[in-house]
């Protein structure tokens, strides 16, 4: 057999682990507000570590990216919606690639 497929079985077996063990391992509700607001912000900060990276890599330049990057992070923070901060990001990123190359 190919060592690709005991690179797929492997890793098949650690994340099924990964998904089981913590359903029979805590069996309780837990209760600690520490591990709690933990828990809470994993997926928000394991979708920022994903997406980060691939915006300062999406484009022609770094700045642009950057320029993209910080428009999207100010109008979300004043409450805009997904549409219209992808839309400004979007036209952030135009307006600097074409002014800068």
């Amino acid at each position: 057999m190919s060592n690709v497929f005991w690179y797929i079985f492997v890793m098949a077996g650690v994340t099924y682990l990964i998904r089981v063990l913590p359903l029979t391992l805590v069996r309780r509700e837990i209760k600690n507000t520490y591990i709690r607001s933990f828990l809470y912000y994993v997926p928000y900060v394991t979708l920022a570590v994903m997406i980060f990276p691939a915006i300062l890599h999406s484009t022609a330049s770094v700045w642009s990216a950057l320029a993209g990057f910080v428009t999207a992070i100010i109008f979300s923070y004043r409450g805009a919606s997904l549409v219209k901060v992808a839309l400004l990001a979007c036209v952030s990123v135009f307006a600097v690639e074409l002014f800068l190359y």
